[in-house]
């Protein structure tokens, strides 16, 4: 049995199964729109009928699947521990397939197991007995709590009642951030054998609380990171930046969110694989107190939605 979250952060059962990886085949880009996990398993894949795009996208943080194990030992109440979602980022996203790309979105929560870190980057204090020598205990990540498994939601309060035994840490990355990665990975790797070149776009949100902002002091609306240029071509983040800008949006790069591990991990321009995280920021399209899709949610999904079709159409001249 798993716990899912509704759109008011209340918690509601039902029985699921557990999906690994998809076989390569499930993954063939001529595959149907539905080849897909669907909500049954650690993420969602939603292929389009039609590849003619070399782009693929991704939400590492927008599920909101929890289990009853989790929620038992965790301190916060459901409403407290999605505010680290990246909530509906995959829904503003969702006309990706029907633009000739892929999206996959993980299911489970990054307050659960966070697919943007490194597998093993783990807090030795939110442990009762010895991590093993090779884990990445000294990242400036896990110094803030945030590491594969957080110690903290995104607002800086403790997640955990008690301490956690590294079998649960390690039965979280096995079962749910290799999934994830090992079909990205695929994802990316098919995309690439096709056209000879992959645009990966991250998909995440941000905050209100901090915001950035400009001198003028108006909010920034989306912010794209790219490693400072390491990890996408630079004429591709121009393209995005300026389209965005265009449609009145106040824009900003790399600053204060260059990019995580999807973006380091995948991003090799030099052999054809393209990364860009975008950041919306969260108050163009949700209340964050409550968890809710604002009345301007449909129009911001609308832009996107026309943000994903200029840059697929495009993207053949923007990667190659």
């Amino acid at each position: 049995m798993r716990m899912f979250a509704d759109d008011n952060g209340r918690i509601h059962a039902f029985h699921r199964g557990m999906d690994g990886p998809l076989p390569s085949s499930q993954i063939d880009t001529d595959a149907a729109a539905q080849a897909s996990a669907d909500d049954d398993g650690p993420f969602t894949l939603r292929m389009p009928r039609h590849p003619y795009a070399p782009v693929v996208f991704a939400s590492s943080h927008s599920g909101r699947a929890y289990s009853p194990e989790f929620l038992s030992a965790a301190r916060l109440c459901p409403l407290n521990l999605r505010r680290s979602e990246d909530s509906f980022v995959e829904e503003l996203f969702a006309a990706a397939p029907d633009h000739g790309a892929p999206l996959l979105a993980a299911n489970f929560p990054r307050a659960f197991c966070d697919a943007n870190r490194e597998p093993w980057e783990l807090d030795p204090a939110m442990f009762h007995d010895k991590l093993p020598d090779w884990v990445n205990t000294t990242s400036p990540r896990v110094g803030a709590g945030l590491g594969t498994i957080a110690r903290v939601v995104a607002s800086g309060e403790p997640i955990y009642s008690r301490k956690l035994s590294f079998a649960e840490a390690e039965r979280r990355i096995l079962s749910y951030w290799r999934p994830f990665h090992d079909t990205l990975g695929r994802l990316v790797a098919d995309v690439k054998a096709r056209f000879g070149y992959c645009w990966l776009i991250d998909c995440h949100s941000m905050p209100s609380a901090g915001q950035v902002r400009r001198l003028s002091g108006r909010a920034v609306d989306f912010v794209l990171g790219d490693l400072h240029g390491a990890s996408c071509a630079s004429r591709a983040t121009r393209f995005v930046e300026t389209y965005l800008m265009e449609q009145g949006f106040l824009v900003r790069r790399n600053d204060p969110y260059a990019g995580g591990f999807i973006t380091a991990h995948y991003g090799r321009p030099g052999n054809g694989v393209h990364v860009l995280q975008v950041e919306v920021a969260r108050s163009l399209y949700m209340d964050e107190i409550g968890i809710e899709r604002l009345p301007t949610f449909p129009v911001l999904q609308a832009q996107i939605t026309d943000l994903i079709a200029a840059l697929t159409r495009e993207a053949h001249d923007l990667v190659d």
